[in-house]
């Protein structure tokens, strides 16, 4: 399996990127550097409260490319977003080869460093689209809680020609316009993708090899979370994971009605920060 950057130039570019981006945020905040069965793994914490919010960001994205969503979670909880390893970002390369097995056991490392920190707090886990996919890897068990936000892994992504003639020109031409484009199309029809993001996204076509979406987890794992605390929310505009399918997905794998967001798409956390708090809220 190709590794996660083109050279150890890009990797460096990647990691300045977002060591820059988290220096130039307002928000006061702290990161941490935690050693798990992947490696070295990225935390960066914001907010106080008496309950914990782990967040795991989607394909391509990183803790320093959330900030919008992690302000509006640390108004209510204790904030951690980790860069999930193999993914661009401040984490180690490293990809599992079984990446059900491997990201659970890499879960229960940051779960387990999160709880020796809060003893007493109940932890929520909250992942979008490929970080979701993680999330549901976790020990039931170990968690209070789980929010999955245009989640992979209960559905596969199913590839059409304007998905296609999306990503094709942001995958060869590298350039600003195609990425401003790609994040126009995943986003709701009232959302103006970020220059930052579009900065990020240009940065991961030219330094990485990125991965495609994941194929969706065994039943096994996926349902073990029935009858658990558990949320999912998908915007009516996601062109990833349709409302319908994912709907009959998250009723027949986790007995669970999902949270439709009119006018939003798959960019769940910086189209509607505000709703995903509330939502996330509501498992406490």
């Amino acid at each position: 399996m190709a590794g996660t950057y083109r050279s150890p130039e890009d990797a460096e570019r990647v990691r300045w990127w977002c060591r820059n981006a988290l220096k130039e945020w307002q928000a006061p905040h702290e990161t941490h550097e935690v050693d798990t069965c992947l490696g070295g793994t990225h935390v960066l914490s914001v907010g106080v409260g008496d309950h914990v919010c782990a967040f795991l960001p989607g394909t391509n994205f990183s803790a320093a490319t959330s900030t919008v969503l992690l302000e509006a979670l640390a108004s209510r909880f204790h904030v951690y977003a980790a860069d999930v390893p193999g993914q661009p970002g401040l984490s180690a390369d490293e990809r599992p080869p079984d990446q059900v097995s491997g990201y659970a056991r890499w879960l229960s490392d940051l779960v387990g460093w999160i709880r020796s920190r809060h003893p007493q707090a109940r932890v929520v886990l909250v992942g979008h689209s490929r970080g979701a996919a993680v999330a549901l890897s976790a020990e039931p068990a170990s968690v209070h809680g789980l929010a999955l936000l245009s989640p992979a892994g209960l559905t596969p992504v199913r590839p059409t020609l304007r998905m296609l003639g999306a990503t094709a020109p942001w995958l060869l031409r590298r350039s600003e316009r195609d990425s401003r484009r790609l994040l126009q199309f995943m986003s709701g029809p009232r959302h103006t993708p970020s220059d930052q993001l579009v900065e990020w996204l240009t940065l991961v076509a030219r330094a990485c090899h990125t991965t495609r979406a994941p194929a969706p987890y065994p039943d096994a794992v996926v349902t073990r979370w029935r009858a658990h605390n558990v949320r999912v929310a998908l915007g009516d505009h996601d062109v990833f994971f349709p409302v319908g399918r994912l709907r009959e997905a998250s009723r027949a794998k986790l007995e669970t009605e999902p949270a439709v967001i009119e006018d939003a798409g798959h960019l769940l956390g910086d189209e509607e920060p505000a709703r995903i708090t509330g939502l996330v809220a509501e498992l406490l």
